[in-house]
């Protein structure tokens, strides 16, 4: 998720483990902890952009790196502060603890994390958007509450407290609201006769109302939206969007385009723009709510350089009008 909401959790659960000993020493520390896992995002500096992409949430987000770390940072901190009354342990449990929940957090999105690294597996629920309101800010607002609190003050703890429990519970109750809108989604699809052989959902920007679905079809995709407020009871899913697999003849041995395929887990399109060779993530979207014209989030462009060499370039997003996409996603959320 964002860098707020995982320095809020690294903060939170630091807190807990040790915030009566340190006070908020155990907020700097935890809130450290928490964002060390996206500093894989340093990799767009000395690779290219396919393989940064690749490794993004990959090694850093493991249950390997976080025990790693937390042992080095739980014997320096030990060392630093000699004078606390926070064992060597402590600190170690606590600074794992911030560490892998980054991790637990990132798998309930689209994108998802490969915890169980260096094995080939993602974990992605699909339960949250990366920036989701109404789980940060309990976190935020009593973390800010018992920032100003004494250690050892009853209060203090009773705050950390409310804010995981309330996003905790939130958290929770995205995975059923991803449940009523799969099987909307499913009876739907069912009723108009739609044949299928794959769903993925997904919950809209900012939000765990309005849902996403991707329907991978015979020979392509289509999308649907479903608001937990709709009234009308069956779903468009759209025109379908033919795959176009067979226009990556010509490169389908270079290793971006296996990496492309690999990270994308077959939900892709193929597509010529001006001569342009495009290969769309579809896991993300388009950048425009139910514009079937509107480009992809994730969209790359693919070409041979003048020296022979494959190319794979992310295509910059551009949101032309922020305000009419927020009106048109808070139009539909409203249900229909």
């Amino acid at each position: 998720m964002d860098s707020l909401t995982q320095i809020a959790l690294g903060a939170a659960v630091t807190e807990a483990c040790i915030g009566k000993k340190v006070g908020n020493k155990a907020l700097l520390w935890g809130a450290i902890a928490g964002t060390i896992p996206d500093l894989d995002v340093l990799a767009n500096y000395f690779t290219d952009n396919i393989s940064a992409i690749e490794i993004h949430r990959g090694l850093s987000h493991s249950i390997f790196f976080a025990i790693l770390l937390a042992l080095l940072l739980g014997w320096v901190l030990n060392k630093v502060y000699t004078k606390s009354t926070v064992s060597r342990k402590e600190w170690t449990i606590a600074m794992f603890l911030a560490l892998f929940t980054h991790a637990l957090l990132d798998a309930h999105t689209t994108w998802g994390t490969q915890i169980f690294w260096p094995f080939d597996i993602r974990l992605a629920y699909k339960n949250i958007f990366v920036i989701d309101p109404l789980y940060t800010l309990p976190l935020v607002l009593c973390l800010i509450w018992l920032f100003f609190k004494r250690a050892n003050e009853p209060l203090r703890s009773k705050l950390n407290k409310i804010g995981l429990i309330v996003s905790t519970t939130y958290m929770a109750l995205t995975l059923v609201f991803k449940g009523v809108a799969y099987h909307q989604f499913e009876s739907s699809l069912e009723r108009q006769g739609i044949a299928y052989t794959d769903i993925e959902t997904r919950p809209s920007p900012l939000n765990s109302i309005l849902w996403i679905a991707n329907i991978k079809t015979e020979h392509g995709f289509r999308t649907g939206f479903y608001s937990l407020l709709d009234k009308q009871e069956e779903i468009d899913f759209g025109k379908e969007i033919p795959k176009q697999d067979t226009l990556l003849a010509d490169v389908v041995h270079e290793e971006k385009i296996k990496i492309l395929k690999a990270i994308s887990k077959g939900w892709y399109t193929v597509e010529k723009q001006n001569d342009q060779l495009l290969f769309n993530d579809l896991r993300f979207g388009r950048m425009g709510m139910e514009n079937e014209e509107a480009p992809f989030v994730f969209s790359f462009h693919l070409f041979y350089d003048e020296n022979g060499s494959f190319q794979a370039f992310e295509r910059p997003k551009t949101f032309n009008n922020s305000k009419q996409l927020l009106s048109d996603l808070i139009l539909r959320l409203k249900g229909i």
